[in-house]
């Protein structure tokens, strides 16, 4: 039996369910902070994604603007 874990009498009054239970609670609560923090990382690299999409369709655009004012096709 893993260190920790024991019963404190033959009838076993549940200190093993109780060890586990709060075993698996601990755990839940780490996979939910890791999902968590990657959930965070995944927005943060969604909006960074973004505003890097969002400038570099302002500067072709601005670019582009540029070069038909050249041309004569814009004013």
């Amino acid at each position: 039996m893993p260190p920790g874990l024991s019963f404190s009498s033959a009838s076993g009054n549940g200190t093993l369910t109780t060890e586990v239970t709060a075993a698996g609670a601990a755990a839940q609560q780490v996979v939910d902070q890791a999902t968590e923090a990657g959930q965070k990382a995944m927005d943060q690299v969604a909006k960074s994604t973004q505003e890097t999409v969002d400038k570099t369709a302002n500067q072709a655009s601005e670019t582009f603007s540029g070069f038909g004012k050249k041309l004569g096709l814009l004013k």
